[in-house]
């Protein structure tokens, strides 16, 4: 590993990241998940430092302070997620790639820091309509909470063209077999 290269995925709540993300770091063993911090409280068997560091506001809003991020979004008033830069530098020690799940703007951020050492994937659903069946589909959303993600889901896939490689999640054996290649293509480049 010569260069301190890193991918990030992004996309709309439904899009299939999660379900890639795993094909991804499950196939190219070069990758590990970056784990982001957050100030919410763990959610029922989440652990701290696997599923995200859980942080107080005020410890947060300290490391915010002493430049800790590499992109931060404070969600809603007191409610932040980011990418500590120790965790990059963690991954990168181990001889790995990190592989980062962020948002529209943070992923716009770190494009802007990392430039060619970045690989940003946008993962489409192919159209709202699919992506409003999906999340229809997991039961997990109330009218108006999925109401919320669809109008989210349109101003994320306005950002789409801005990203290294749009993935288009209409077939998932074609999308896995496609983002392995552009991966390993992406690694390969010095």
């Amino acid at each position: 590993m010569s260069a301190k290269k890193l991918v990030v995925f992004c996309g709309p709540s439904g899009a299939g990241k999660s379900t890639i993300a795993n094909t991804v770091i499950n196939t190219l063993p070069y990758f590990k998940l970056s784990v982001s911090a957050t100030t919410r409280e763990p959610r029922e068997g989440e652990v701290d430092g696997k599923h995200y560091y859980f942080i107080n506001r005020e410890k947060f809003e300290a490391r915010l302070e002493a430049d800790a991020f590499l992109e931060y979004e404070q969600v809603y008033e007191g409610l932040y997620y980011g990418t500590l830069n120790s965790e990059l530098e963690r991954i990168w020690s181990l001889g790995k790639y990190p592989f980062l799940d962020l948002d529209v703007k943070g992923a716009a951020n770190l494009k802007k820091k990392y430039g060619s050492n970045g690989f940003f994937v946008f993962i489409h659903p192919g159209s709202i309509d699919v992506l409003a069946d999906r999340l229809k589909k997991r039961g997990t959303e109330d009218a108006r909470s999925l109401e919320k993600r669809i109008r989210r889901a349109s101003f994320e896939l306005e950002y789409a063209e801005q990203f290294d490689f749009v993935l288009y999640n209409t077939d998932l054996k074609k999308a896995q077999e496609e983002i392995i290649t552009e991966i390993s293509r992406f690694i390969e480049e010095e």
